[in-house]
């Protein structure tokens, strides 16, 4: 009897929870975990845009030759990947991942050279004696660094901004200080390219996550990749730039 008078009251209970359940309440759900709209590729077309101009007033002694190929494939594709409305975003998912992700890779292929170009005149000593122009051109390869992989962590968290719209995966592979204290933020907030910018600027800076940790190994494997260009070429050029000053 007393089971029943248990069960009964446990009924009860629940039927007075969902009465007194607001919508507000049942829908309060973070928006990084359900259906939204798809990020619009605004931000990311600005940022592409300063990687090929930074790109484009490289010295030609660190750029790939000729120099208007890889820009001018980066801006085609940049074209190409522009017009997709959110709506369209989503129909077009598979197809617009590919074109991202080759953007990132032409991007990164150019920067890559350009450092490695750096980092090889500087090792040998043939890098010009002018400290102003040195760390311009350097200037302009850690810009582009930040750049490239803000697209990689962008293109790659949760399967791609189309991905993260759906809201089909809710395991995250970096994991914002929004995700662990949802009650200290809006519930529509999640993640856009403009969070990603920050932890690419952070992890070259800081050389090590901050805020944001990668929770997946790729993405642990990426951070430590961008940190480790960053010490390599802010080490040598400052090193180098200090022997020029003092000669």
């Amino acid at each position: 009897m007393n089971d029943e008078l248990r069960a009964v009251h446990d009924r009860l209970a629940r039927i007075e929870e969902l009465l007194t359940t607001s919508p507000e309440g049942a829908a309060a759900e973070p928006a990084w975990r359900r259906r939204t709209r798809v990020e619009g590729r605004g931000a990311v077309s600005a940022a592409v845009l300063v990687a090929i101009v930074l790109q484009l007033v490289l010295p030609d002694r660190l750029a790939i030759h000729p120099r208007w190929l890889l820009p001018g494939l980066e801006l085609l594709l940049l074209v190409a990947l522009l017009p997709a409305t959110p709506s369209r975003a989503r129909r077009m998912g598979p197809l617009l991942r590919a074109g991202g992700l080759a953007l990132a890779a032409a991007v990164s292929v150019a920067n890559g050279w350009s450092a490695v170009r750096l980092i090889q005149h500087l090792v040998r000593g043939t890098e010009q004696s002018d400290a102003q122009a040195l760390l311009l051109g350097a200037a302009s390869i850690w810009v582009t660094n930040i750049i490239v992989f803000a697209l990689w962590y962008w293109e790659w968290d949760r399967g791609g901004p189309v991905a993260r719209a759906a809201g089909t995966r809710d395991t995250p592979d970096f994991l914002f200080p929004q995700m662990q204290s949802p009650d200290a933020v809006h519930h529509e907030w999640e993640p856009a390219f403009a969070d990603y910018l920050y932890v690419s600027f952070t992890d070259a800076t800081a050389f090590s996550p901050t805020d944001t940790m990668p929770m997946s190994r790729w993405a642990k494997l990426l951070m430590t990749f961008q940190a480790l260009v960053s010490l390599l070429t802010l080490a040598l050029v400052v090193a180098r730039s200090v022997n020029i000053l003092k000669a």
